[in-house]
């Protein structure tokens, strides 16, 4: 029997009633009371001295455990409903209360992490030894060494604290302001008011002229907030710099490196290898733009498709797809995606006032995620929410795991959900059922090449060369359009037409602000993850249980010992990440040669 699944999730199940929920009222004032206890117990932390203090460090571990995962369930939730409505003032008030409680928090952990760095060597390797904190060794290490990088324990938490009305509130003005934003276009004859999530969906579009018309009328909208999105962008990054120099970090790398767990000669390492083997992206570019009839490529023409019969999946149909190819890599994948279908666990549906972009979110206390994205049908959409699918594998293969080993950098968290995607991506082309469908699926790949190559690069070096010139003052808008476009152009290797001066504008990932440099962690997921999916190729349906062993590994060693002891690879050298490459250049080949004969 076919099961009709949802394309509206349910939070419901989480938190009756939306923002107005008495259930996450009394969750949130439960939040208050643990977190105080809680509090109070770090107050009186004394620093470990000797092995025998081991059971009162595992005890603080285990309440700090608790504190985190009710915290989270909350955050994910509220998340939710600004996703759902960008019009929801009342989520944006219990936004406000959430980040009040998790910079609380911060600054109990923060003190945690003093004491433990006080603790003398010697001390600390016997600590370690005993049994109750012998799984912590990592993350242990990590919050040791980690204090040793940051000021006393007084000036990080009036840091923290100054953060939640300044640095962080800069990151929700700027959700507010895009929310705000509605552009009207014509679509198939008809005049419709869009919000961005929608017109940028529209970047796909069939019809050229809706497609420029969309990107000119956003543009539009971008332009006549450029202020208000510069002061926003400049803000951000003063705040962390002025952080960063008072802690005497000069490079703004130092923070996302760390908090992604890898060396800046991996990072070298991979855009080296990528910066060395762009021309054949650049030569589908190129192919792309004589398809479309043009002589060069224009940015809002990146997306389109190149064929009239651009297949279009119902989300009953995507749904089902992804179920299937999920299945043939291994039954817990399958499973657990089709749990997540069947339960509401997926926002997918079209609509005003959604935010744009997609995102999984977990909720620890419920051992259960939720997708957010704007589905419309096209194969693009389809990879996403198994890409997003694959996030929520990531949280659901670490519940063995204790919470406090649960916390994964951003670039290996790309990891599962690229190979997701892949999965999906690879089984589409592989079963077109014509020469078109598979020029369009495969482009489908190669537009993703595009993305983390190239579109990615760009951010990379947008936000690095911004903050070079934000170290001496404020950059004004039209700068800022300056740096984006020689980005562009250089990220492309001058593959397009015309280049988007507003993207910073408009790219939600440099106001986040939880989260640094907010790029290159993709691209890293997206190549480690090829690395991933070619072994599991070579080993078949046999491949899940190693699988499921390095996403448990994700959140308890570097990124170059993860790929050492799964992958036995060495990612700091550009060999590694040229193999990945390889894969990508044949895509992108395959699709110069099907479509030759008719440029």
């Amino acid at each position: 029997m076919t099961v009709n699944y949802p394309e509206v999730w349910d939070l419901d199940t989480l938190f009756p009633g939306g923002s107005e929920s008495q259930e996450l009222r009394l969750h949130m004032n439960e939040a208050v009371t643990k977190l105080s206890a809680f509090e109070e117990l770090v107050h009186n932390f004394k620093v470990p001295a000797a092995k025998e203090d081991a059971q009162k460090v595992a005890d603080l571990l285990e309440q700090m455990s608790g504190v985190m995962r009710h915290l989270s369930q909350s955050g994910a939730f509220i998340g939710c409903l600004m996703a759902q409505n960008t019009q929801d003032k009342k989520a944006g008030i219990l936004e406000s209360e959430a980040s009040s409680l998790s910079a609380r928090f911060q600054n109990s952990f923060q003190k945690i992490q003093q004491d433990l760095s006080k603790t003398e060597d010697g001390a600390w390797t016997e600590l370690l030894k005993e049994e109750s904190l012998r799984e912590f060794t990592f993350i242990l290490n990590e919050w040791r060494e980690e204090a040793k990088m940051l000021l006393s324990e007084k000036e990080e938490s009036l840091i923290t604290a100054l953060g939640v009305d300044g640095y962080h509130s800069w990151s929700q003005l700027y959700d507010m302001l895009v929310g705000e934003i509605n552009v009207t276009v014509s679509v198939d004859g008809e005049s419709k008011s869009l919000s961005v999530g929608q017109a940028n969906n529209l970047s796909s579009h069939k019809d050229a002229a809706v497609r420029k018309e969309s990107y000119e009328k956003l543009e539009e909208a971008w332009t006549d907030k450029e202020e208000f999105f510069a002061k926003t962008l400049n803000s951000i990054a003063g705040f962390r710099l002025e952080t960063y120099k008072k802690r005497g970090w000069d490079n703004p790398l130092q923070e996302p490196l760390h908090i992604n767990r890898m060396k800046q000669e991996t990072l070298d390492a991979m855009w080296g290898a990528i910066s060395s083997n762009k021309q054949p992206f650049v030569d589908y570019l190129d192919q792309k733009g004589k398809l479309l009839g043009k002589d060069g490529l224009d940015w809002y023409d990146v997306d389109a498709p190149v064929t009239e019969s651009t297949q279009q999946f119902s989300y009953q149909e995507g749904a089902e797809f992804i179920l299937k190819q999920f299945g043939k890599f291994g039954p817990e994948l399958e499973q657990f995606a089709q749990q997540a279908f069947e339960k509401g666990w997926i926002e997918a549906e079209d609509r005003p006032n959604k935010r744009p972009g997609g995102f999984c979110t977990g909720l620890p206390l419920s051992e259960e995620s939720r997708i957010f994205m704007t589905y419309s049908g096209s194969m693009s959409n389809v990879a996403t929410l198994a890409h997003e699918l694959g996030h929520a594998f990531h949280t659901y293969a670490l519940r063995p795991v204790h919470s406090l080993n649960r916390s994964y950098a951003m670039n290996v968290a790309e990891t599962a959900s690229t190979f997701a995607e892949m999965i999906v991506a690879d089984a589409a082309v592989k079963n077109a059922q014509s020469k078109e469908e598979k020029i369009a699926l495969l482009e489908d790949k190669v537009q993703r090449n595009v993305a983390f190559f190239m579109n990615i690069h760009s951010r990379f070096l947008f936000e690095t060369r911004f903050y070079e010139e934000r170290k001496k003052g404020v950059v004004p808008a039209s700068r800022l359009n300056e740096l984006m476009e020689q980005a562009q152009t250089e990220g492309f290797a001058g593959g397009l037409a015309s280049t988007h001066p507003h993207f910073w504008a408009s790219k939600l990932h440099f106001y986040i602000t939880y989260v640094p440099f907010y790029n290159f962690p993709y691209t890293f997921g997206y190549l480690f993850s090829l690395s991933v999916y070619a072994k599991a190729l070579e080993e078949g349906s046999g491949f899940e249980e190693k699988y499921l062993a390095l996403l448990r590994d994700t959140a308890v060693m570097s990124a170059e010992d993860l790929a050492m002891k799964h992958l036995g690879e060495d990612i700091t050298q550009q060999a590694f990440w040229e193999k990945g490459i390889a894969l990508c250049v044949q895509d992108a080949e395959e699709f110069i040669s099907l479509t030759s004969a008719e440029a």
